[in-house]
């Protein structure tokens, strides 16, 4: 039965007010299977990973970015950012980079993701329903792919191109709190948390996936060098 996303998505916002910066563990039963990663290979092998960005329903139903904003939209975050990124993309995207897409789609997209527009994705997305659609070097799944190009201006005859995808993932920088990381307005493990919260491959203080469990998801670094890299990632 197709559940009501909207009102799924209401009830985790509203089970994760609480302590600014900071959330419970996610309640059983609210994300649904995700398969592992990676490749526009259409006989690539499954790799060992097993984390996704994003949990969400099969279709990609469920948009799982922070459910409040913690930042107005990042631009240009600068080095630190880049950093940032290529940490994140480090637990998500394996090999393929900018042109990864979730294993378990079993119908590839027509090209690689970076020779496509947005318009492109959108129309792969609506001609192969009941797959998984993690895309791109941080594996945007439907919803948060359209709400973040949306939040941007990104027209959707943009060519979803490495530059467009840093975007992207520089606006959820943004919302798990960069800048106020950065001013010191919120602790760094509060800002790995958030990151947590949004990249299911990174780690939470106990080790673990923000999502472990769920789909097989789980943290593919230790939090020992998240927390490590990260640390130096702000303290340069």
């Amino acid at each position: 039965m197709r559940r009501d996303i909207h009102a799924v998505w209401l009830i985790f916002a509203m089970a994760c007010v609480g302590t600014p910066g900071l959330a419970a563990e996610p309640a059983a039963g609210l994300f649904s299977a995700r398969q592992p990663l990676f490749s526009t290979d259409q006989g690539a092998q499954p790799r060992s990973m097993s984390a996704s960005l994003f949990v969400g329903t099969a279709d990609g139903g469920l948009f799982a970015a922070l459910p409040a904003r913690f930042e107005a939209p990042l631009r240009g975050g600068g080095s630190q950012a880049a950093r940032l990124r290529d940490l994140i993309a480090s637990a998500e995207a394996g090999p393929m980079g900018y042109d990864a897409v979730q294993h378990g789609a079993r119908i590839r997209p027509p090209k690689p993701p970076t020779q496509m527009t947005l318009a492109e994705i959108y129309d792969w997305i609506d001609a192969t329903p009941g797959q998984p659609h993690a895309i791109g070097r941080y594996q945007f799944i439907p919803p948060t792919l359209r709400h973040s190009a949306k939040r941007l201006g990104i027209p959707a005859s943009t060519r979803f191109s490495p530059a467009v995808q840093d975007r992207l993932a520089d606006l959820l920088l943004g919302d798990a709190g960069f800048l106020k990381v950065q001013a010191g307005e919120i602790g760094a493990e509060a800002f790995m948390h958030n990151l947590a919260r949004i990249w299911a491959g990174l780690p939470t203080a106990s080790g673990r996936s923000y999502y472990h469990g769920y789909a097989g998801n789980k943290a593919v670094i230790s939090y020992e060098r998240y927390s490590s890299e990260v640390r130096r990632i702000l303290d340069g």
